[in-house]
């Protein structure tokens, strides 16, 4: 069994601040949702009580006053490098160019931060599986975490899924069910959470509020290490892929608690990048209840039609914006970034376009500090 965070002490919602008794709220906030709003719950902690960095730990561990288990299944994920990038800065036209590369967790994205705490929820329910709907990351981080702890795993895709990806799920001895289009997976998990008990690590309502929320709590790591990593230095602005904002929201709630300690002075502004217009209709006054269309058919680790209330939050909280960029512009932004050294996936190498792009619109100044997010690598062939 695995530990229990006893300085957790209530969920919190992010629109209405209801506040919970710690339990699994699958479709966000209830009072929200009764009214219409899908909205994810925070996890908030005893402030009260002093936490302070694990010195002697590394990765997640170093985090876990500040994460729903003290304890979890491990392959060693967290504790990504964040480097200054030589060359990038003069190619883009700015001060400085920092990275922070998650396709170095042990799987190859930034999911072996969520994976690791939606298996050990699983565990301590007595649940007998995990189950994600998934296009590729997700699903092969969360195979092999559930391998890790002796669970069993099934991942619901359709049949583009790619053969790499597939390969890798099918590898740990977890079961793949292919469906035919994205939105299918969402009621193939929903029936099986609701029927079968599996307990659930992706998104199954619609309109979506996220991922498993004791899940989307690994990505808090990412903003505190940004502010471990980075203090002398923090960005003026980063650039983050995003399709329902699990990660900008736990880069926010990071970098949050990391200003509340005093480490950071002030958050820097948080741009999502998206492959067409979802979040840039939003925050131009359409609802983020509504669906959005558009191909993201070589960027499907940023894909989707939805937009959740929890990406809304980190981006307009922060003062920042949505960019746009297209399948044709993937091409060019791997191959920059390999040439420098970082082989990311399309969606990942996304960011590239969207540091220029910021650039040409004046979000970003030339002047300024940016760090991009490169969420997976790519030697999955995608």
């Amino acid at each position: 069994m695995y530990e229990w965070n006893q300085l957790v002490k209530e969920f919190t919602c992010l629109r209405c601040s209801k506040k919970y008794v710690p339990d699994d709220y699958l479709t966000g906030c209830p009072n929200c949702l009764e009214q219409g709003y899908p909205v994810s719950l925070q996890v908030t902690y005893d402030e009260q009580t002093p936490w302070k960095i694990d010195q002697a730990s590394r990765g997640l561990f170093r985090y876990v006053d500040r994460l729903p288990y003290r304890t979890f299944p491990t392959l060693g994920e967290g504790g990504t490098p964040v480097t200054q990038v030589k060359g990038l800065e003069k190619e883009l036209g700015l001060t400085e160019v920092w990275v922070k590369n998650e396709g170095q967790n042990p799987t190859g994205s930034h999911k072996d931060r969520m994976s690791p705490l939606i298996v050990a929820r699983a565990v301590a329910l007595k649940r007998s599986a995990v189950i994600a709907a998934s296009s590729g990351n997700a699903g092969a981080s969360l195979a092999a975490y559930a391998a890790a702890a002796g669970i069993h795993c099934k991942i619901v895709t359709t049949s583009q899924i790619q053969d790499g990806w597939e390969k890798a799920i099918r590898i740990t001895g977890a079961e793949i069910i292919k469906v035919s289009d994205s939105l299918e997976r969402w009621e193939i998990v929903k029936q099986m959470v609701e029927k079968q008990e599996i307990y659930p690590a992706t998104n199954y309502h619609m309109p979506p509020v996220g991922s498993n929320l004791f899940g989307v709590q690994g990505y808090v790591t990412v903003g505190l290490e940004i502010a471990e990593q980075m203090r002398e230095v923090l960005p003026d602005a980063m650039v983050i892929p995003c399709a329902r904002g699990d990660l900008i929201w736990g880069v926010w709630a990071g970098l949050t608690e990391a200003k509340r300690m005093g480490w950071i002075k002030q958050l820097p502004r948080l741009y999502a990048v998206e492959p067409f217009p979802r979040l840039l209709h939003v925050l131009s006054g359409r609802d983020y209840r509504e669906e959005f269309e558009g191909d993201s058919s070589l960027l499907p680790s940023i894909g989707g039609n939805t937009v959740t209330y929890q990406s809304l939050y980190a981006v307009t909280s922060t003062r920042g914006k949505a960019v746009v960029v297209s399948n044709e512009e993937v091409d060019q932004a791997q191959s920059s970034l390999a040439r420098k050294g970082i082989y990311a996936e399309g969606s990942a190498a996304a960011t590239y376009t969207g540091v220029a792009k910021l650039i040409q619109l004046g979000a970003i100044r030339k002047s300024e500090r940016v760090l991009m997010i490169i969420t997976s690598h790519g030697y999955k062939g995608v």
